[in-house]
């Protein structure tokens, strides 16, 4: 009995080894041999999880030979260990500052390591960008990456961002943005509809030696975004909401019914003239005392009109459209990878009412990311796609009558129903509370499907193959409502509709051939392809007039009785190119790259619908070296690069090398027809006018060609003591020709005058400066520093004759040659007239006077006029700069980030109603600044003395309305409190934090500017001050 059980245990001892259940027991340290508390260990095939002790030890059950034990943790590099029989296992975790330099990411249609890269690429650190809350990612980039000039406004959706890579290079100011690389897939617009929880890097290509491989797209530089995959391990649940509440940081002040009146009244006085004798309901208790004028007291009637509806008011119109807003967003996603392949779903909801009344944004978003492995890996197909809906509701442009309208005029007429609105001589100045209320109906609805499917192939070893489609598809829809009204004497007899839908396809077909080789310390990288681009937009639009009802269920154009209108267009472009790569580099110390790009756009003639975009760059890691190591060992990094490279731009109109005609037909409203009036006959079969036919409106150019532009760039890049201080320098040039331009033409010249041309030229050039600093004491204690600092300098450097007068300038012998685009051309504004001696000892100015703006002359002739403008201002940021600070102490972390400009002029164009009575508008309300206009006893005053008439000619253009609009903003400060990975433990959760944060909270600007904001000077949505709070949970 006992042999037969020992021949049993003897035949089953080797399954008893290969089913064993092992335990694994061990300890994590940090690269200082310090124990690390709160490592995450899971096993890669189960998902069975653990956390290091306080000691950094660990022990986990159940595992067998061959699992993958899978470490992370917060700033450590990830690292993986396959179990052999070993049952103790010691691990050192890298940081992930000295694991960066091995970095890999995305450069275009390929993958680079960090430390290999010879262009001029910056990285963005999306773990400061996600404590931005903003609906645009684009919009979060302000200030974090050095050469990029991001402006903005406060809308909802974030839709109105611009973004500069290096200045601008094309005349044309509306297509300025770079190409977007999303997963592969090209884009140039639409960023605001991507959800920001769903990118996992973004790396910004800004030189021709990186961006060249994109060809004719990537004049403006490029950013490509990659969105999230799963990563190894257990099934991950990741939930992130936060709520924001909204509110001005600062409103523009303007005047109450009362200081309306002083100020109607001053002015009235000023010139001489009896202010009881206004239009504006006004009546003025006043007299002289010891020989000045003295204003006792103002009135109003009860009533301002006959009918007695409207009574007048005390109205703070900026209040009446203003509200706090709330923002709520919710992200929802689950992930996981294996060997097979991995799986990325996400969800998204967005919803911002925002600081305007009825001004809203919403988008729904869903994700899915996966890949599916075949082969053992040598096959890959995969895909990336997301579906976006989203909604929004227009501010209809109310800031501007907000500031305008009288405060004396009511919201509602007194039986709270009708509309308030102007009377009498009253100025006709909308209501603006009836503007939100009859656009809340207005708003646009727009759906995208964007991504690609892939496939990747290694038939054999080094040689990767890929193929991969993209698509991204959108729909608009907008359904806007006219309504009749009366609102004082303003009023609107006729309603309609108007309802705009369009769809756009574009669809991207890449293909790819990849070799690796090595031979020594030799490393070659080839890369060949070529892409396939089609852009097809279509849009059609109707109009029905006379409907019975005003209601939005009703008003439809079947409902409709009075006339219609419809039309529509279709337009498309297409491109084919083909690109190469090389990249070499020798015992990882000597680098080379080159690519070339070989573009043909339908956009252009067909003498140069081909372009050619080469590029070579080169770089030396010197820190490899052996004289380094020994003579400069604390170096972990130092490379020096070079590059240069081309780039094209083709926006421009798709029918932009055609020549254009459109069809004239007799008769018809001239309002809505736009082919009404007569036409030349174009057979020629007929003679003079004709009452019908067709009219030449463009003439094509076959020789019209790409912009190009050249760019050289030497960069250093270097990481001290294992990378906890790391930092770049780059200079770069860059020279654009070609540029397209559009050059008027005169009358006599007749139809079809249109041309489209190339011929300017465009410089910039400047540098860019980034640092960091990173470390953690021996108390636990982290911090982390870091800023960019970049300098730009534009200028025009050759304009065709036909425009070279058209962007500035006196018209003949000054123009913007040499000077940056869109530079400011105007008078010399050199004070105020404060004495008489000084009105009459200076040159000739009619109206000039007391208070009154005082001219420079600037060529001495004692004339004032318009041979004395000169250049008095460049919107363009001489300085750019970003400062970042993050801190840690155990559970605890603070954020805070600072970005600024300087050395840029702006236009306050504010100004025009802030600071003068008779300048523009006459008669409308105005700022209260006005309250401390010059007088004799005010002589101190910079405001101009008030007057009901502009006899000085105050409107010119001049440096008065140019201001200093350099400033400093505090755009993110946060808190945030991470629950302890003992206790989350329990519940079986990763991770748990909550955070709130602030921004916009302070704004720092010079002491010259008079406006509110100096990022938006104007009648623009302003930026808000925002207070968020959030959850950020794992599971």
């Amino acid at each position: 009995m006992k042999k037969s059980k020992m021949a049993i245990a003897l035949c089953l001892l080797p399954f008893s080894y290969i089913f064993a259940q092992e335990i694994v027991k061990g300890k994590v340290l940090s690269p200082t041999q310090k124990p690390l508390s709160g490592v995450t260990v899971t096993v890669s095939e189960t998902g069975t999880m653990t956390t290091t002790d306080s000691n950094g030890a660990f022990q986990i059950n159940d595992l067998q030979k061959g699992n993958t034990l899978v470490f992370s943790y917060p700033d450590y590099s990830i690292q993986e260990v396959v179990l052999d029989e070993k049952t103790v296992i010691n691990i050192v975790l890298a940081a992930e500052k000295v694991k960066n330099i091995d970095e890999v990411v995305v450069t275009g249609y390929t993958k680079q390591k960090k430390a290999d890269i010879t262009g001029a690429v910056s990285i963005v650190d999306m773990k400061d960008l996600n404590k931005q809350g903003e609906p645009n990612p684009i919009k979060s980039l302000q200030g974090r990456v050095a050469g990029l000039n991001i402006s903005t406004d406060g809308s909802p959706s974030g839709g109105n961002t611009k973004i500069l890579i290096r200045g601008i290079s094309t005349l044309d100011g509306g297509n300025t943005d770079p190409l977007f690389v999303i997963d592969g897939v090209p884009t140039k617009a639409g960023m605001h509809e991507l959800n920001p929880a769903d990118i996992e890097t973004m790396q910004v290509l800004k030189d021709a030696s990186s961006a060249s491989i994109y060809g004719s797209r990537a004049g403006n530089g490029v950013i490509i975004i990659t969105t999230k995959k799963g990563k190894k391990g257990k099934m991950r649940i990741d939930l992130n909401y936060y709520t924001a509440f909204s509110q001005y940081a600062k409103k523009t002040p303007v005047l109450n019914a009362k200081q309306f009146g002083q100020v109607l009244w001053q002015a009235n006085i000023n010139d001489g003239l009896n202010p009881n004798l206004n239009n504006l309901s006004y009546n003025f208790d006043w007299g002289v005392q010891n020989g000045v004028p003295t204003l006792y007291n103002s009135y109003v009637p009860e009533y301002l009109d006959a009918a007695k509806t409207i009574k007048s008011a005390n109205t703070n119109w900026y209040d009446e459209v203003s509200q706090t807003g709330v923002a709520n967003s919710l992200d929802v996603a689950a992930s996981s990878s294996s060997d097979k392949g991995s799986y990325y779903f996400s969800m998204g909801y967005y919803n911002n009412d925002g600081i305007v009344k009825l001004t809203n944004f919403k988008r729904l978003s869903a994700r899915v990311n996966t890949s599916y492995n075949f082969f053992d890996g040598k096959l890959k197909i995969g895909e990336n796609f997301t579906y976006n809906k989203t909604n929004e509701l227009m501010d209809p442009g109310v800031l501007d009558p907000a500031l305008r309208a009288l405060p004396i005029i009511p919201v509602h007429t007194v039986d709270g129903i009708g509309w308030g609105g102007p009377v009498g001589g009253m100025n006709d100045r909308q209501n603006p509370v009836r503007l939100l209320e009859y656009n809340k109906d207005n708003g646009y609805r727009y759906q995208r499907f964007f991504g690609n499917v892939y496939a990747e192939l290694q038939p054999v070893k080094n040689l990767t193959l890929k193929s991969s489609f993209g698509v991204d598809f959108s729909n608009y829809y907008k359904r806007m409502l006219q309504r009749s009204y009366v609102s004082g004497y303003l009023k609107n007899d006729k309603n309609a509709v108007n309802i705009d839908q369009s769809d756009t396809e574009k669809w991207t077909w890449s293909n790819t051939a990849q070799y690796t080789a090595k031979a020594g310390n030799h490393h070659f990288d080839l890369l060949g392809g070529m892409e396939m681009y089609k852009d097809t937009y279509n849009n059609t639009w109707l109009r029905k007039e006379g409907f019975l009802i005003e209601t939005p269920d009703y008003m439809y154009p079947d409902a409709g009785t009075g006339d219609a209108f419809n039309g529509g267009s279709s337009t498309y472009y297409s491109l084919l190119s083909y690109f190469g790569k090389f990249n070499y580099d020798y015992d990882n110390r000597y680098l080379f790259s080159a690519t070339v790009r070989y573009d043909g756009s339908s956009r252009f003639g067909k003498n140069n619908r081909f372009g050619t975009f080469p590029a070579f760059s080169a770089g030396w890691r010197i820190n490899k070296e052996d004289f380094a190591e020994k003579v400069i060992p604390f170096f972990s990094d130092l490379r020096l690069r070079a590059g240069w490279g081309q780039t094209g731009n083709q926006e421009i109109s798709n029918s932009a090398v055609y020549s254009l005609y459109i069809a004239n037909y007799a008769g018809g409203n001239p309002t809505w027809a736009t082919s009404y009036g007569t036409a030349y006959d174009i057979s020629g079969v007929g003679s003079g006018l004709l009452p019908s036919g067709f009219i030449a409106t463009q003439t094509k150019n076959d020789d019209l060609r790409w912009e190009t532009t050249t760019q050289t760039n030497l960069g250093l890049d270097f990481g001290v003591f294992n990378q906890k201080l790391t930092g770049s320098v780059d200079i770069y040039k860059k020279e654009t020709k070609d540029l397209l331009v559009l050059p008027p033409y005169m009358a006599v010249i007749g139809e079809g005058g249109n041309r489209w041309i190339n011929g300017a030229s465009m410089e910039n050039k400047g540098i860019e400066v980034a640092l960091g600093y990173a470390d953690k004491t021996a108390g636990g204690f982290g911090y982390e520093i870091s800023g960019n600092f970049s300098m730009n300098r534009n200028a025009i450097t050759e304009l065709p004759q036909s425009v070279i007068n058209n962007y500035g300038g006196n018209g003949t012998t000054d123009n913007i040659l040499g000077r940056p685009i869109n530079s400011m051309y105007g008078y010399v504004a050199d004070g105020l007239f404060r004495t008489q001696s000084e009105v009459d000892n200076s040159a000739t100015q009619p109206g000039k006077g007391l208070g009154r703006i005082r001219y420079a002359d600037l060529n001495n002739d004692g004339i004032i006029n318009d041979k004395d403008r000169t250049w008095i201002g460049n919107p363009n940021p001489g300085f750019m700069y970003g400062i970042n600070l993050n801190f840690s102490y155990k559970n605890f972390d603070l954020s805070t980030f600072w970005q600024g400009i300087s050395d840029v002029d702006v236009i306050n164009s504010k100004k025009y109603q802030t600071d003068f009575w008779s300048v523009d508008d006459v008669g409308s309300n105005k700022g209260t600044r006005l309250l401390d206009a010059w007088s004799p006893q005010n002589p101190n005053s910079d405001i101009p003395a008030l007057t009901t008439v502009d006899s000085n000619a105050e409107s010119r253009f001049s440096s008065y309305y140019v201001e200093n609009g350099s400033y400093l903003k505090l755009r993110v400060l946060q808190l945030g409190y991470s629950i302890p990975k003992n206790v989350l433990e329990q519940y079986k959760i990763t991770n748990f934090r909550i955070y709130i944060s602030a921004q916009n909270l302070l704004t720092l600007k010079s002491k010259s500017f008079t406006g509110i904001d100096p990022e938006t000077p104007a009648f623009g949505y302003p930026l808000p001050l925002t207070f968020n709070f959030g959850v950020n949970l794992s599971l």
